[in-house]
């Protein structure tokens, strides 16, 4: 005879089931701040992610397609077969082609700013456990490999700071990192890199101490001192020494982010200004042999770090030192000002400069939006994110570079007031935070695309933009962005495997992955 509490206990064992299964299916928790404009919520105790059980690789005959669209999907998979079209109006088709291949990928990341872990630090640790895993996890994360750290402090700090206050400190005996390194930067890096290993870092300064530059400013139009240039690049070896004393090594460290902003008067920013001719003589005569002759000879520079308007002109001027180029590995762009200059200046970068790679270090979205830097939830920035990073892909570039990886509903702090938005915003006051279409941009990429995946070639449409790459394991990943209001009935087509036939949802991200 069952007992009387039955139905009551069936009651309790479905909504435990219910819960689990929304739990496992991993979708996203989704909060609406206005029309198209939808974020996934987080929180210590549940963010969506990939699942940790699904298989790598789909079986032979089938591909995995992810969705993510302006309608509120996020990374739905779904498992097509190859060869199983039905009769349906199929145009465009999109062919991979896997035997003419270009770059070698390096990867995708962000920056880890002052600002970024401040308001990663304003959460609870379980909160922020999910934030970084959000971001690093190899598993159910975005699978980021690449970070870059300011070297001192830059806008996205709540101080103006270097790490020598001491004037014509020649020597650097008073050389220190700061608590923002110890409290924010390091224990976060260290993080990142026990989740995912293969984590390469990369550092910029922002400004040297004052007293080695003309105007004796943090900013505004200054530039280095020539009688400091030695003494600069032995600063940014301190800096290297003392994060490897911290356990972490610098992959690369550029030559200064933005140097065309210490050009400007009155520019708020912290900058060091550097014309082509006098940075390429700082690094063929100090910052390239004093690297060399260090334990970190296998950190690699970085030249330019500014706008992608600056190319090829401002390489090729540096070019002209004939010792420069011998220290120089990559050439580092930002995209603020992509919308002057076409993608072809990246092609001819690397046509005239062939074994220096192209790496998109910084960009970010709500630049100039007076009122509006953080949109919570837009679509419209996600969309402008996937679209910079296939054009990026399809032009040579090695990887793709967020900004900040976590900002404040302000897009702060920032100490010049200088806010933007953030692929994730921090919510502490509910100990939550928001991953916004940004985020799934990136992902769509990063976690699909290995290091060391070639860009592969692949045709596209003007309403459906499309990239591809075969990975270290053999599969070909291919990623999609249906740019119309419409849906599209596109054939993706591989001489090697046949044909899948997709209907792409409008507004909608794609990430289609198989065997070769």
């Amino acid at each position: 005879m069952l007992p009387k509490n039955v139905p009551k206990m069936w009651k309790a064992l479905s909504i435990i089931v219910f819960f689990l299964a929304k739990v496992n299916a991993n979708d996203c928790a989704s909060r609406n701040f206005g029309v198209d404009r939808i974020v996934c919520v987080c929180n210590a105790t549940y963010c969506d992610g990939l699942s940790k059980d699904q298989p790598e690789v789909p079986e032979d005959g089938s591909a995995y397609w992810y969705v993510s669209n302006k309608q509120g999907r996020r990374l739905k998979l779904t498992t097509v077969q190859f060869g199983t079209c039905r009769n349906l109006p199929f145009e465009p088709t999109l062919t991979v082609d896997s035997t003419k291949k270009y770059q070698k990928i390096l990867g995708f990341g962000g920056a880890l700013t002052d600002s970024a872990g401040l308001n990663i630090k304003l959460l609870s640790p379980a909160a922020q456990d999910q934030l970084i895993r959000a971001y690093y996890d190899p598993k159910t994360g975005s699978k980021y490999t690449l970070c870059r750290i300011p070297i001192g402090g830059c806008d996205f700090s709540t101080r103006a700071y270097t790490y020598d206050t001491f004037d014509d400190d020649a020597t650097l005996e008073h050389f220190a990192l700061t608590q923002e390194d110890y409290d924010l930067k390091i224990p976060l890096a260290k993080e990142a890199l026990k989740l995912n290993p293969e984590m390469k870092f990369f550092g910029a300064v922002w400004s040297p101490p004052p007293w080695m530059k003309t105007n004796d400013k943090i900013n505004g139009k200054g530039y280095l001192k020539e009688k400091y240039y030695q003494v600069y690049a032995e600063y940014i070896l301190k800096f290297l020494d003392e994060y490897k004393n911290n356990g972490l090594d610098l992959w690369a460290v550029s030559t200064g982010n933005e140097p065309l902003n210490g050009a400007i008067p009155f520019d708020p920013l912290n900058s060091i200004g550097w014309h082509p001719r006098t940075v390429a003589k700082w690094i063929a005569n100090n910052l390239g042999p004093t690297l060399n002759a260090s334990k970190h000879n296998e950190t690699l520079i970085l030249a330019l770090d500014d706008q992608r308007n600056y190319l090829p002109w401002y390489i090729e001027r540096m070019a002209m030192n004939k010792e420069t180029m011998k220290y120089v590995s990559g050439i580092a762009t930002h995209l603020y000002f992509d919308f002057i200059v076409p993608a072809t200046v990246l092609d001819q970068t690397h046509d005239k400069f062939p074994d220096k790679f192209l790496l998109m270090s910084e960009g970010s979205a709500g630049t100039g939006a007076l009122g509006f830097q953080v949109l919570l939830g837009s679509w419209h920035r996600g969309e402008k994110y996937m679209l910079s990073i296939i054009e990026y892909m399809n032009h040579w570039s090695v990887g793709w570079v967020d900004w900040n990886i976590a900002l404040n509903e302000q897009g702060g702090p920032n100490w010049v007031n200088n806010f933007v938005d953030s692929p994730i915003i921090v919510n502490p006051d509910k100990d939550e935070f928001y991953k916004q279409p940004m985020y799934y941009a990136i992902k769509h990429f990063s976690r699909f695309v290995d290091r060391g995946s070639v860009k592969i070639a692949v045709n596209e449409t003007v309403g459906v933009k499309s990239t591809a790459f075969l990975t270290p394991s053999n599969e070909v990943v291919v990623v999609l962005y249906n740019r119309d209001v419409s849906s599209k009935n596109v054939i993706l087509k591989d001489p090697q495997r046949g044909t899948l036939c997709l209907k792409l949802s409008p507004h909608s991200m794609n990430t289609v992955k198989y065997k070769q």
